[in-house]
């Protein structure tokens, strides 16, 4: 596993998104709550974390994840998926 040309993302993170992308499809097809979905996933990827990096490495993957909701990534993302407004 190597690190992509800037030295930011494994090369593996696109598979790895796309499974979780289908895991999420699966769960919500089976009309499981977002809530739901989203606290698995959050308590897999913490658990995985935890048995696997320091706790500065898991600090810095949070604190990358909170600069994106304070930055607005997430509010982009969120006006990406919403389906159009009738006028």
């Amino acid at each position: 596993m190597s690190l992509d040309p800037q030295g930011m993302a494994p090369e593996d993170l696109s598979h790895a998104g796309s499974v979780t992308d289908k895991a999420i499809e699966y769960m919500m097809e089976q009309g499981i709550a977002p809530i739901s979905v989203a606290s698995a996933l959050l308590g897999g990827a913490l658990g995985l974390m935890a048995r696997t990096m320091e706790d500065q490495a898991i600090a810095r993957v949070l604190r990358s994840a909170l600069m994106s909701v304070e930055s607005g990534e997430l509010q982009e993302m969120r006006a990406q998926s919403a389906p159009p407004q009738a006028s």
